[in-house]
């Protein structure tokens, strides 16, 4: 059994964008947009508090995502407290495409590990990753959220692994957050189980690409961020997003969808952001959002 903290423990965690376009399941980048999780271990039961996004509908029992893994992750460091109480100050818009669950899973590991005397030795950020990834079925978020900057993890006979880059200074996120939700479960069952090889191809070369882009060549973004693969089959659940997708990058902006979506993020220089933030198409919230370099981070109470 291991020994726990009694301080509270705060961390703090970005939203996240997957996909980028077309490296589906691969590609993750870290936003400067945060959720706070504050956790003391208790002598009894579990109390959890929910401000912001998220507080009218999130259960505040077991069920809550953020209380599910840190049971997971102190289970993998040994054993369980007697009891949790959890606050949560929610700002990452949620079932958007933006990464809340990733979110979600990556404070619960990181606090657990605070909590945890000898945590981080017990738990290296390759073991992270790995219950991070294993909690939300898929690395690409949840290394973005780890780590932050921009991430690209992948599959190996290793496990689950991560390589993490800094982006241009040049570069800049738009979000186009609309007011409307998505299920990732049922977006991606909307893929189909085989894609023509020509576009496999196609979308092979627009993903090596988009890495140069997004650290070196900015003026690549356009093509780097062309999706072969899965937002065309997505279309039908997010006809609005689509619509704004294809409308930007018809005026040469480099926008696809972020994640399951239905956010539309754009990927601007600098010298163009201030034309592009001035837009408020109806029913979309517009926000200008920097790359967050440092990833989940233990703050100070």
């Amino acid at each position: 059994m291991p020994s726990f903290r009694a301080a509270p423990v705060r961390v703090r965690v970005p939203a996240t964008s997957a996909n980028l376009g077309p490296a589906f399941d691969s590609a993750g980048l870290a936003l400067a947009l945060y959720d706070d999780v504050v956790v003391r271990v208790a002598d009894a039961g579990l109390a959890i508090d929910v401000a912001g996004e998220g507080a009218d509908n999130l259960p505040r029992d077991k069920r809550h995502l953020v209380a599910k893994s840190l049971r997971a992750a102190f289970a993998a460091l040994g054993g369980q407290p007697r009891g949790l109480e959890i606050v949560c100050a929610n700002r990452i818009p949620q079932s958007r495409g933006l990464g809340s669950s990733s979110a979600a899973i990556v404070a619960a590991i990181c606090a657990a590990r605070a909590l945890v005397l000898g945590g981080e030795q017990l738990m290296d950020d390759d073991a992270a990753l790995a219950l991070a990834t294993e909690l939300e079925g898929h690395p690409d978020n949840v290394a973005a959220c780890l780590l932050g900057g921009l991430t690209f993890a992948w599959t190996g006979p290793a496990g689950v692994r991560v390589h993490r880059v800094d982006v241009h200074p040049d570069v800049v996120p738009v979000a186009f957050v609309p007011s409307s939700k998505a299920s990732t479960k049922r977006v991606r069952g909307l893929l189909p189980a085989e894609v023509p090889h020509a576009d496999a191809a196609a979308n092979s070369a627009r993903t090596a690409l988009l890495g140069l882009a997004l650290t070196q060549s900015p003026a690549l973004l356009l093509d780097a961020t062309e999706d072969f693969l899965h937002q065309h089959y997505r279309a039908c659940a997010m006809p609005r997003s689509a619509a704004l997708v294809a409308g930007l990058r018809a005026e040469g902006i480099a926008a696809f969808v972020s994640g399951a979506g239905p956010t539309v993020l754009a990927l601007v220089t600098r010298d163009a952001v201030d034309g592009l933030a001035v837009r408020h198409p109806r029913g979309w919230v517009v926000q200008t959002l920097a790359v967050d370099p440092a990833g989940a981070v233990v703050v100070p109470l």
